[in-house]
């Protein structure tokens, strides 16, 4: 008796144990069996669509098919991207699993499967953007900086994916890049984060009342000159001045001096989220897309590449997402950035909502009443200088010049915020080689914003 209930409990071990290992065995090919499809030559893709609907990617495309007009996401290629493998930092690419029509009970959908990416992209702005451009190369970016919605993310040159790669071998640089998500030199919009260092360490009182004179050059302590782009110089500015006129000797007058703590200027940069002196650089996160954060050099005040840094020159980098990001948080008035997403929600195989975006935010940059300030003077730049080239809008701005390929073209670039609760929009806008056209970011801002007005309130 004793060995047959011993072969008893030897068989109920060895059924619990097969039991087990089944349900472990249906659970592991439930959770893998979509990464293998999404993996294989049969995988069927939902689509990618915008804010009200429109498409951007038509998962089910094949290869070489014309089913839409003529550069119907050129504005978008490279942002949305696709899954041939020639772009990885984009939407499809960093997110195929979620467009899978594919699930362990239902098998795969061929026909009618609703997996799909629903953004917050506006097309129909995100296309006037991109036409706005008129064929020069560079990027514009906006959000909602109440949300974080990006509502606008074009980048130039494009491409349409639906036409493929066949010609990828006379593709124009960059072509399959957003050039929103990378660093870029920041030319005199850099000056916004000197200035909220500058409110911070100081004070807004003691930093109102600092002035410093402009004869066109002025040679540091360290017996470099900083040139000023007004040949005889602007005179004595105070800081509201120095912003408006963007005036670079008065800017490496202020770096000099002994009230702006340069060990706490280093600290501001980083808490702006810069990378300093050659650190590692870290990622802003989006829906799984890579963006660049900002670097630079701070080594002495009165050390020329320093001073040059801390107006855009020299070894910084920014993308136009982030400057695009301390816009927000200077708009809003809190200090705190409203971190940026492309994704609204996903559904799945059956239509079911699989996930939804929540609005979210960055640690403290710099305190609210810094950004009530800075705002403030941003605001009066743009009503005293660029009303009647951005009008119907009240706008607060920071321009900038880049050079780049060692000085021999420049850049132009326009940072600013819509102050409009019914607009609560936060931009940039980059042109390249502006020494080679007459294109204007303030017509990109006009255009941006009247579209977005349009199209939002439609």
């Amino acid at each position: 008796m004793k060995s047959i209930k011993r072969c008893q409990h030897i068989i109920s071990l060895f059924l619990v144990l097969f039991i087990a290992g089944m349900v472990v065995l249906v659970v592991k090919i439930q959770r893998e069996a979509s990464f293998y499809m999404m993996n294989s030559d049969n995988r069927v893709l939902g689509n990618v669509y915008d804010r009200k609907g429109a498409i951007l990617y038509d998962g089910s495309l094949k290869e070489g098919e014309q089913k839409y007009p003529e550069d119907q996401f050129i504005d978008v290629g490279n942002l949305i991207g696709d899954d041939k493998g020639q772009m990885d930092n984009t939407l499809v690419a960093k997110n195929l699993e979620k467009l899978n029509n594919y699930s362990f009970s239902e098998g795969l959908v061929q026909n009618g499967g609703k997996a799909a990416i629903y953004t917050t992209l506006d097309h129909k702005a995100n296309k006037a953007v991109y036409n706005a451009f008129q064929g020069n190369d560079g990027c514009a970016v906006a959000y909602n900086y109440k949300t974080g919605e990006i509502l606008v993310c074009t980048s130039l040159p494009s491409l349409d994916v639906t036409k493929g790669y066949a010609n990828i071998d006379n593709f124009s640089d960059a072509t399959l890049i957003s050039k929103n998500m990378y660093g870029t030199v920041p030319g005199s919009t850099q000056k916004v984060s000197t200035v909220l260092s500058a409110l911070e360490i100081m004070g807004a009182d003691k930093l109102m009342s600092k002035s410093f004179t402009c004869t066109g050059k002025y040679t540091n302590k360290s017996g470099a000159d900083i040139d000023c782009h007004e040949l005889y110089g602007h005179g004595t500015l105070n800081i509201q001045q120095a912003i408006e006129k963007s005036c670079n000797p008065f800017f490496a007058q202020l770096v000099e001096d002994p009230d702006l703590d340069f060990s706490k200027l280093k600290d501001k940069y980083e808490d702006l989220g810069y990378a300093l002196n050659g650190d590692d650089m870290d990622y802003i996160d989006i829906d799984g897309i890579k963006c660049e954060k900002a670097s630079t050099t701070l080594t002495d005040p009165t050390d020329f590449q320093t001073q040059w840094g801390c107006m855009g020159q020299g070894d910084t980098l920014v993308s136009p997402i982030q400057l695009m990001m301390w816009q927000s948080a200077i708009a809003n008035g809190t200090g705190k950035a409203t971190m940026p997403y492309l994704i609204s929600k996903v559904t799945d195989v059956k239509g079911n909502v699989s996930e939804k975006a929540s609005t979210k935010y960055s640690g403290s940059m710099f305190s609210s009443g810094t950004a009530q300030t800075m705002k403030q003077m941003l605001l009066t730049n743009g009503a005293n200088n660029y009303s009647y080239l951005i009008y119907n809008h009240s706008v607060g701005v920071k321009s900038g010049t880049a050079q780049v390929d060692d000085g021999k073209n420049e850049n132009s670039l326009l940072v600013g915020f819509c102050d409009d609760p019914d607009l609560p929009v936060a931009f940039c806008i980059l042109i390249e080689n502006t020494n080679i056209t007459y294109m204007k970011t303030e017509y990109i801002a006009q255009v941006l914003l009247d579209s977005l007005a349009a199209d939002l309130n439609d």
